[in-house]
């Protein structure tokens, strides 16, 4: 969650200052190259080719009549970049597409990979766009799936996944592709 409100208010952030927001995050990164507050425990590099990796291979900006969200995460020391496309339908914002980087060191099963990304980036989008639970009296309002939405597969979009070729030991990848995928999504909407 702490990704998804972080990456959420970067947005808001670009969007008050005038900025892109793939050019915002590329400028603080260089500034936390050459003038970090506190210690950097990533490294900027990989993050940096991630952020421009993902906006390569999502087309950032050239799709007209498409709303463009990105979002970037190091989490298991592993860094995942996404961009979502969203466009409206019926006055509702219908994703038609998430594009993932991913720098999780060397991949050693390719297919294996693939379905942690994928399954990691259905989920957070089951999260942000469906995940809805209320209390009433102190009790939770849904109590079985019957009244809690999951993501049925009629709403999964196009999702495509890239990773780069760092060369590093590999690390995690069970989780990482999760965290940014709400952030993708709120900054496209």
């Amino acid at each position: 969650f702490l990704a998804y409100a972080e990456q959420a208010f970067l947005d808001e952030v670009a969007e008050a200052m005038g900025k892109d927001p793939v050019q915002m995050r590329l400028d603080l990164l260089q500034k936390a190259r050459t003038n970090p507050a506190g210690a950097v425990r990533y490294d900027i590099d990989r993050m940096e080719t991630v952020i421009k990796t993902v906006a390569e291979k999502s087309q950032w900006g050239k799709k007209p009549g498409v709303s463009q969200g990105i979002s970037v995460y190091f989490s298991h020391a592993s860094y995942v970049g996404q961009v979502c496309d969203v466009v409206m339908q019926d006055g509702k914002p219908l994703i038609k597409k998430i594009t993932s980087v991913a720098d999780c060191g060397v991949v050693v099963n390719t297919s294996g990979a693939q379905q942690q990304v994928m399954g990691g980036i259905l989920d957070g989008m089951g999260h942000a766009m469906y995940g809805n639970l209320t209390f009433k009296d102190g009790l939770p309002t849904q109590k079985n799936f019957d009244t809690y939405k999951l993501i049925r597969m009629k709403e999964v979009p196009e999702v495509e996944v890239h990773y780069v070729a760092s060369g590093y030991d590999p690390t995690g990848l069970g989780e990482p592709a999760l965290p940014p995928t709400g952030g993708a999504i709120a900054n496209a909407i």
